[in-house]
């Protein structure tokens, strides 16, 4: 009696899980019930299965039975495996990049200004349907940084009304849209979406003025000693550069960002001081590179370096010498200082890419800091380098050795040195209400050649100018390295040779397998 009642319960336990299924997919707005009806019927089944352990345990005494089980528990254990591999996967995001430039990762730039976001990025993309996956794989990697980003793909010949709302005018175009503004960009690749990104984040445009009067770097020659490289650079992260001769305009540009004086070969006069003093009164930006001087009586730039002393820079009369060996790396020799390791800092926090200085001098703080400003060494030359005091047999015969008694400073010697300080001046009109405090800051480096066309070769330089400006500009998010082009790795071979991998894959290789199966053959024959 009691096996038929348990045996009852059983089967209504069954039926009232299959009716609870039935409801969960057939009727949602009824799931309340269906989750009441699948424990009960669970508890059914359950009680059933205690009143039957005797017979349960009669059956697992069997040898097959136990093999059959242990058959069953492995297969439902792999099943459970693979489930949970593709429940993490589906969840969590890793890809490996084995290609030497990291082609396929988005580089640390790209990362700090995506994590940073504070509000939703939306991510529009009009093209034909056919040219979505060129987009998708690198807009992933975007949205897989963060929550905020989002990805709509739109026909523009099936949607031909969202593209005109979007004034879509060529296949191809990524739309931007940050906190109510715009920006447009035709290209599918990393530097051009990153700097898009910049462009729509950062708002309003900055604004550089490099000084011009006194024989500086000009922003817009192509020459081997031209600016025009990192011009461009700047304007692709939403930099305006723009050119100031103080001795007209007699006062720095309300407009201006910061303040930039490339490697002037003569001194300023007092007034451009006084323009430039007033400048950094009111939470001003200014970049010093001061080059060494070109002849052993030239005249020295006394009021930069003064101003620089100021703030807390030293800038010494002397040349850095290299004897690290390191400047073979790259082919230069002890003239050009290379730097690898770098003082903390934030505008080479995580900088590890080799810098080069061609005919650099010293540029140290102050020790004990000048007027409550205290600077700080953020790039330095090797253990085995100098400051060389004595220019004119430098320049005179190229040969040199260290001498302490004569004023030569033992190396790591600093190059370039960063200072800061809290400003009373109020934000400038039209910065966005969650702009960083204003702040005075200040960077002196010892080298203005390391940022020309020339020098841009060295990865590490172009990244390095482009970080101190994100730092004096207060746009710390822009403190990273910057997406490496692609290196071309196609092979180039003659016809000759061309010829011969022909031969070998179409005929020796061949023969030599086929030559080997008979003698193979045979032998055992």
């Amino acid at each position: 009696m009691v096996n038929k009642i348990l045996s009852l319960v059983g089967w209504v336990g069954t039926a009232m899980v299959f009716v609870a299924v039935a409801i969960r997919f057939g009727l949602p707005a009824k799931e309340q019930y269906a989750y009441y009806l699948a424990w009960a019927g669970l508890i059914c089944v359950l009680a059933y299965t205690l009143g039957q352990w005797r017979e349960i345990v009669k059956v697992f005494a069997r040898r097959q039975t136990r093999y059959g089980t242990l058959a069953a528990t492995s297969v439902l254990a792999v099943l459970g495996i693979l489930i949970a591999i593709n429940y993490i996967g589906a969840r969590q995001n890793k890809r490996w990049d084995l290609t030497a430039n990291k082609q396929f990762s988005l580089s640390d730039q790209s990362k700090n200004v995506i994590v940073k976001l504070d509000a939703p990025l939306q991510i529009l993309v009009f093209d034909k349907e056919t040219e979505f996956p060129r987009f998708q794989d690198k807009l992933k990697e975007y949205q897989y940084l963060s929550k905020q980003v989002t990805a709509e793909y739109i026909d523009v010949d099936k949607k031909p009304a969202a593209a005109r709302q979007n004034q879509i005018s060529q296949y191809g175009t990524i739309v931007l849209n940050y906190k109510g503004r715009t920006e447009r960009v035709t290209a599918d690749n990393e530097q051009d979406i990153t700097n898009g990104i910049i462009k729509v984040v950062s708002g309003q445009q900055k604004k550089l003025y490099f000084t011009q009067g006194h024989g500086e770097r000009d922003t817009t020659s192509a020459d081997r000693d031209g600016y025009n490289a990192i011009a461009a650079a700047l304007g692709r992260e939403n930099y305006g550069v723009d050119k100031l001769v103080l001795a007209q305009q007699g006062a720095v540009p309300a407009d201006a960002t910061m303040v930039i004086i490339a490697g002037p070969k003569t001194d300023f006069f007092a007034p451009e001081i006084e323009a430039l003093k007033k400048y950094l009164e009111a939470s001003g930006k200014v970049m010093v590179e001061i080059d060494p001087p070109d002849k052993a009586d030239s005249a020295p730039l006394a009021n930069l370096i003064a101003l620089a002393h100021d703030w807390g820079v030293q800038v010494g009369n002397d040349v850095v010498v290299d004897v690290s060996g390191m400047g073979r790396l790259i082919g230069t020799d002890a003239s050009v200082p290379v730097a690898a390791n770098y003082p903390p800092h934030p505008i080479t926090q995580r900088f590890s890419l080799l810098t080069a200085f061609p005919l650099a001098r010293s540029a140290s703080p102050v020790t004990g800091g000048v007027n409550g400003h205290t600077a700080q060494t953020f790039v330095e030359s090797s253990p085995r380098s100098w400051a060389e005091s004595d220019i004119k047999s430098l320049l005179a015969s190229g040969e040199v050795s260290l001498d302490e008694s004569k004023g030569d400073k033992k190396g790591p010697v600093s190059i370039g040195s960063a200072v800061s300080a809290s400003s009373t001046a109020a934000p400038k009109p039209g910065d966005p209400p969650d702009a960083p405090k204003p702040e005075t800051r200040v960077v002196v480096i010892g080298d203005s050649d390391f940022a020309a066309n020339s020098g841009l070769g060295i990865q590490g330089n172009r990244d390095l100018f482009m970080n101190i400006v994100g730092w004096l500009s207060q746009q710390e998010n822009l403190i990273s390295i910057r997406p490496k082009e692609a290196d071309d790795r196609r092979i180039t071979l003659t016809a000759t040779q061309q010829a011969n991998i022909q031969w070998l894959s179409l005929l020796i290789i061949p023969a030599s397998i086929f030559g080997m199966g008979v003698y193979t053959w045979w032998r055992r024959r």
